[in-house]
């Protein structure tokens, strides 16, 4: 068992203001794995006075090139513990080893390689023409910034704001779920050898109400948060109460539109690569698989014989696909949306309970055809392995069909005319659409419509996210 007994604040491992612990339990063997201390708002205060000193030290001062270089250190660090890594968060929340390894943990260090190379160029002045002079436009780091990151992805989520951040010029509390903290301490060994100088990144594990602490802290200049659209509601009420600025990437209900020319061989695991990685955790999921009325059956059977394939087991089983899911109470959530789905009338082709094995919070990867998209299932977020297939009539009907949610992620469009399926992802209500293929481009902006979220990450919208704007008028005598 993995245990820590100490919190990272100011580059150190300080002893906690309570005795209050954190068990990590293993999804899979329903043991406990590891124990971290639970950080208190005693804790959460001394964070951010850390994350204060050093960013009005010499951090927020630094040339950008030089945090690039730190990032790009960090990239390499994390590449020497892929293994290690990789097992570490299958241990923590039950991710199957062969996608964590790539989903989890190398996406991470693409992130971090993107930015490190993005800061070898990126300026934080400009000059332009003004009414009586040059104007200079100057961007400047935010001050201190809280990260609160879920238990799904939690390396890759994490990288998603302090790469940014750390190219910003600013300094972070992070705090982890409370089911995957075991990643954080790594992740803070890692950036530590990569030269982040001490209280730059400062970690607190802990609940809600310790992160309402955070959330709040006269000290924090800025919020970053990935999680669920309820508590992202809240978030943005609290920050808003501070007019202080926060991003906000929260749920999803994508969805898959397969365009009647559609090569089905390729569509069809394109469409499970979207819609059950991760075991369906993913904020990114897309469950809704929208079909053409005269290839539904098509689609429905190719899908159901794809998905029954699946490998279900023990997560660290490079054969495993699918792997359990975090918790108990995650488990009871999906079987309990899988019993909605079948009381409204959809029908079960494959899956729909818990698989024979001994332990483990597992479901059964499941297809519900003949779905509505005004059932639950089609609208509410079910993060587990269950996709839904919804018929549609002609592209208006899809693309309506796509759009009638309140969530707006991801997407994507599988047709054998690239132009056509562009042409129908132009006309869709989400952040991100794929053409073809399932992914993410870590060098464009990453976020949401309507209840998927506020703001952007990625790209250089995701530093622009921790910088403020200000504009220097010069003498109009000097020019």
């Amino acid at each position: 068992m993995i245990i820590h007994e100490g919190l990272y604040i100011g580059g150190e491992l300080v002893e906690p203001a309570t005795s209050a612990t954190i068990d990590v339990i293993n999804p899979y063997t329903e043991e406990v794995a590891g124990r971290v201390p639970e950080a208190s708002a005693a804790d959460v205060d001394r964070a951010v006075e850390a994350a204060r000193v050093a960013f009005e030290s010499d951090w927020s001062q630094m040339p950008v090139a030089e945090r690039a270089e730190i990032l790009g250190r960090a990239s390499v660090g994390i590449q020497a513990r892929m293994d290690d890594l990789t097992r570490l968060i299958t241990t923590e929340m039950g991710s199957p080893y062969s996608w964590c390894m790539f989903g989890q943990v190398l996406a991470p260090t693409m992130v971090l390689d993107y930015y490190a190379e993005l800061g070898k160029s990126f300026e934080l002045e400009e000059t332009r023409p003004g009414m009586f002079g040059p104007v200079v436009v100057r961007r400047e780091p935010v001050g201190v910034a809280a990260a609160i990151v879920p238990w799904n992805v939690p390396l890759f989520v994490t990288i998603l704001k302090l790469a940014p951040a750390f190219l910003a010029g600013c300094t972070v509390v992070l705090k982890p779920a409370p089911e995957t903290p075991l990643s954080a301490y790594d992740l803070h060994e890692v950036f530590a050898e990569a030269g982040l100088p001490a209280g730059v990144l400062n970690i607190v594990a802990a609940g809600r109400e310790v992160g309402e602490h955070l959330v709040t802290h006269s000290g924090v200049d800025k919020v970053g948060f990935t999680g669920s659209t309820a508590a992202g509601r809240r978030i943005a009420a609290l920050c808003g109460e501070r007019l202080r600025p926060c991003t906000l990437e929260l749920g999803g209900k994508s969805a898959a539109i397969v365009l009647e020319d559609a090569d089905l061989a390729q569509t069809v695991q394109g469409v499970i690569d979207g819609g059950i990685l991760n075991n369906g955790q993913a904020c990114v999921a897309q469950t809704r698989i929208l079909a053409p009325k005269s290839r539904y059956t098509e689609v429905v059977d190719a899908l159901t014989e794809a998905v029954a394939s699946q490998v279900v087991g023990d997560p660290m089983d490079p054969a495993t696909q699918v792997g359990p899911l975090v918790a108990d109470r995650q488990r009871d959530r999906v079987l309990g949306l899988i019993d909605k789905g079948r009381g409204e009338g959809a029908r079960i082709t494959t899956g729909g309970g818990r698989p024979d094995i001994a332990t483990g919070y597992f479901v059964e990867p499941t297809v519900f055809a003949d779905v509505t998209n005004d059932m639950v299932i089609a609208r509410e977020e079910i993060f587990g392995p269950v996709l839904s297939v919804i018929s549609y009539d002609g592209v208006d009907d899809a693309v309506r069909i796509a759009n009638d949610s309140p969530y707006g992620l991801s997407g994507s469009v599988w047709s054998a005319d690239g132009d056509a399926a562009a042409a129908v992802a132009r006309r869709m209500e989400t952040g991100t659409v794929t053409v073809n293929h399932f992914g993410m481009a870590f060098g464009a902006p990453f976020g949401g419509y309507k209840d998927s979220g506020l703001g952007r990450e990625l790209g250089p919208e995701g530093v622009d996210a921790y910088l403020q704007k200000k504009a220097i008028s010069l003498d109009p005598a000097a020019g």
